[in-house]
């Protein structure tokens, strides 16, 4: 089920040969499935542009590729990359990269970069390289950072192939004055400086992680896209205000609260909206919940016990009652909806076997002594005179300390 580079081990992925997507997308960030190459069909066109991934779909770009490059979907390739060369994996070719380009709003007429050719042995050793290199530099560029006394928090930090160029990313609350930190990291380092910033959520989406429902996140597996959520949405799905169960990983509110959103606004339009107070002769009651899977609305109100009672109404009699209320009359009781019925259910008659021949009776239990902590064995109780003692010096005393006898 997972592959060496997730840290399940053990398993062989399907058809990435061990350091790619395997059959459960665990190993691959926003993977793509290039249906077309499964068929035997011949691309008339030759749409010459790929779609390239790198670090394991954190990042995807578009680059032009020879007709003498023989890449095809699933090949790792040698790249330009401005200031050197990069390795990436093909995850897209032929017109599919099309839809993909059109999709995210990207020209065909722009300028790209072209693929070199094939990645050859020393190019993916020196790709494994520097993906070793990674974490030790980001432990590294966090203490300079703090050294420089800068509000900024280094998420990732990823290498060129050629160990020529990195780029480090950052999260800020406004902007951040890193001139000085880019002339300590290429002191040190020894490479060009790239700064990105990012917010909290695309933080998520390169660390990746697995959410409270046990799946992976879905920034880092296929959500692109990041929609605002508010606690509004928390709200029409009768969740609890909860902070610590409403916040993800990247501290905001959970992209998945949207997912359902629009089913739950959808079927409370069915439902009485300004109906939040009802009054009958028994009382006013006041709208505590309203369930769509149920299909009934909980009010509250208090008899003339004054004991708070809650019932479950229907929304055709909520809506009823309301009309009523508008035109100033007040039913005599609330019409309560009854979904259980009062049933008695007779208890099976118990056959027992014939070698049977009385009941057996558990003997009663006695109730246990509460032990105080004075009379625990090697303890001396506190805080306790002896009767002796108590006589002794109940008499009134004089100034001088002796008892005076009359």
């Amino acid at each position: 089920m997972g592959c060496e580079s997730c840290g399940s081990g053990g398993g062989t992925p399907k058809g990435c040969q061990s350091n790619g997507t395997c059959g459960t997308d665990g190993c691959n960030k926003l993977n793509t499935f290039d249906w077309l190459t499964t068929y035997d069909i011949s691309d008339n066109d030759g749409f010459d542009l790929v779609e390239v991934s790198f670090k394991k779909g954190n990042h995807k770009y578009f680059y032009h590729k020879p007709q003498r490059v023989p890449a095809q979907t699933g090949d790792m390739v040698t790249v330009d990359a401005g200031t050197g060369y990069n390795v990436g994996r093909i995850s897209l070719s032929g017109e599919l990269v099309r839809l993909q380009m059109k999709k995210k709003k990207v020209s065909p007429d722009n300028k790209f970069y072209r693929v070199i050719r094939p990645a050859t042995e020393r190019d993916l050793e020196s790709l494994k390289h520097a993906r070793e290199l990674e974490k030790r530099t980001m432990v590294r560029a966090r203490a300079i950072a703090r050294s420089l006394d800068l509000d900024m928090k280094i998420s990732d930090v990823e290498y060129q192939a050629d160990m020529k160029k990195a780029i480090f990313y950052f999260i800020a609350n406004g902007r951040v004055d890193f001139r000085e930190l880019i002339k300590q990291y290429a002191r040190e380092f020894h490479i060009k400086v790239e700064m990105r910033q990012i917010g909290s959520r695309q933080e998520s989406a390169l660390v990746g992680g697995i959410g409270s429902c046990g799946r992976e996140l879905c920034c880092s597996t296929w959500l692109t896209n990041f929609s605002s959520v508010t606690t509004s949405a928390a709200r029409y799905q009768n969740l609890a205000l909860n902070q610590s169960k409403l916040t993800g990983q990247c501290g905001r509110l959970k992209c998945c609260l949207n997912y359902e959103l629009d089913m739950y606004i959808e079927s409370l339009k069915k439902y009485p909206t300004k109906a939040r107070y009802l009054k009958t002769k028994q009382g006013k009651a006041d709208l505590i919940k309203t369930d769509i899977f149920k299909k009934v609305m909980y009010y509250g109100y208090k008899d003339k016990n004054g004991r708070y009672n809650v019932i479950m109404l229907d929304p055709i009699t909520v809506q009823s009652i309301y009309e009523a209320n508008k035109r100033k009359e007040y039913p005599d009781e609330f019409e309560e909806k009854k979904y259980f019925k009062e049933t008695t259910v007779e208890e099976p008659e118990h056959q027992f076997e014939k070698d049977l021949t009385g009941v057996i009776e558990l003997p009663d239990e006695k109730p246990r002594k509460r032990r105080s902590r004075g009379n625990r064995k090697g303890s001396k109780p506190k805080g306790r005179r002896s009767k002796s003692k108590r006589n002794r010096n109940s008499g009134p005393k004089n100034k001088g300390g002796n008892s005076r006898k009359k």
